[in-house]
């Protein structure tokens, strides 16, 4: 990849998708090309296949997903599975069709095994059952990655996968039952704190260990790794750092100021109990995440704030 090369960043519009574009400019890659869903559906093959067939692009980040918490996951799994089945084989087959040379499969550290060895490895892949709640984004998410691996098999093509650990920051979805972990946290504490709540209710024992990334970091590594001459099929992507959850939601506390109890609610489910990514391959390669939990979240609320001030965020 040359700072000339035509890079479509498909996504561009979410979380994960913006902060790429955002770190390929700042390090002077500008001749990028970005679609709303408005303007094109990746889930409609056709449209799928005259894009690419107009545009040529020569590297693909494939950053567009369906995505959203274990709430989210496990009420609708049948939209999970369908729509990242579809955005993934339509891009990656329409992508070889038109001459990509390389192309960046984004996926997740949910498609490892819920009782994987910790920290989770690149190769324990496949090797036993997946965490239930969120089993069919999973697996599409599976089908993604080992897509380009066959493809880059049978064609010889550079197609390969970046498998983020949980991530958070600017763009962040905040809607109070279908976002992640930390945003949930976030609006959550904030609401407490305005209505002067003396509690908050949080799912789960708050036991289980979670690694979270600012998308910024994950940005970067994408960079890093469209620049390297012959990356592995699959690499992590993470900081190498976990925390409990109530760890995570004390910090949050902190950050926006509220000063109740927070109280766990064992009626809900706790997910996979543990996921540490095991860096280490991208970090022999020569990269490592440089955002601490704590300045990632300080750098988040304030976001959050005028997401809110603008009025652009659902109202409960």
């Amino acid at each position: 990849m040359t700072p000339a090369s035509k890079i479509y960043v498909a996504g561009a519009s979410g979380m994960v998708g913006s902060a790429v574009l955002r770190r390929l400019h700042a390090l002077g890659f500008t001749n990028t090309i970005t679609r709303s869903s408005n303007e094109l559906d990746l889930t409609r093959q056709q449209d799928v296949e005259d894009f690419f067939a107009t545009e040529k692009p020569d590297v693909v980040v494939m950053a567009a997903a369906k995505v959203g918490g274990i709430h989210a996951n496990n009420t609708y799994p049948a939209d999970f599975g369908y729509i990242n089945l579809v955005l993934a084989s339509n891009t990656i087959h329409a992508a070889y069709q038109n001459g990509v040379s390389r192309f960046l499969f984004l996926g997740s550290s949910c498609i490892y095994p819920k009782l994987a060895p910790q920290p989770l490895r690149e190769d324990c892949l496949l090797t036993s059952e997946l965490e239930p709640t969120n089993e069919a984004y999973a697996i599409a998410k599976i089908a993604g990655l080992k897509l380009c691996e066959y493809y880059r098999k049978q064609h010889g093509v550079t197609y390969h996968s970046l498998m983020p650990t949980n991530l958070y920051g600017p763009g962040d979805n905040y809607h109070p039952e279908n976002s992640h972990l930390l945003p949930a946290l976030i609006r959550r504490f904030h609401e407490a704190k305005e209505a002067g709540a003396e509690e908050v209710t949080m799912w789960g024992t708050g036991k289980p260990l979670r690694e979270m990334m600012h998308a910024d970091d994950l940005a970067d590594a994408v960079v890093f790794a469209l620049q390297l001459p012959d990356p592995p099929s699959i690499l992590n992507a993470g900081t190498g750092v976990e925390h409990s959850i109530r760890q995570i939601a004390e910090l949050v506390a902190e950050t926006v100021g509220f000063e109740g109890k927070i109280v766990n609610d064992l009626s809900k489910p706790d997910g996979t109990p543990r996921k540490l990514m095991d860096v280490s391959r991208l970090r022999e390669l020569g990269w490592t995440a440089q955002i601490p939990l704590e300045e990632g979240i300080r750098k988040t609320y304030p976001l959050f704030l005028a997401e809110l001030e603008k009025g652009s965020l659902r109202a409960k």
